[in-house]
Order: C-alpha cells, then sequence, then structure tokens
C-alpha cells in the first residue's frame, strides 16, 4: 500500500480537512472508491494536504 497525494496545498487545515471530509464521503467524485485511510499531512513548508490509501 502506498500513500497517494492530491495534488494540492491548502493554507489552513481547516480547507485540507474539508476535502479531507469530501474524500471520505465521495471519493467517487474524484474517480476512487472509497479509500481506507485519509490523512491530513503538513509540508515543509507549513502548507496542509491531503493523502490517502485506496
Amino acid at each position: 500500500m502506498q500513500w497517494v497525494y492530491f495534488g494540492k496545498l491548502y493554507k489552513s487545515k481547516f480547507q485540507a480537512g474539508c476535502l479531507a471530509k469530501r474524500l471520505e464521503q465521495n471519493g467517487w467524485i474524484y474517480g476512487y472508491d472509497d479509500p481506507r485511510l485519509v490523512e491530513i499531512f503538513r509540508s515543509r513548508k507549513g502548507r496542509y494536504g491531503v493523502r490517502f490509501i485506496p
């Protein structure tokens, strides 16, 4: 299993959290089945992103 990183970083953790919830609920919109695990991560520059395991 490998992480799939969603291609955008956000300024706030709230914005990344909204995307993470959307992936959990409606992953089919982005072409993925329900992901097993969705996680918010912080980049080295302090921005937030979403990664998941399909």
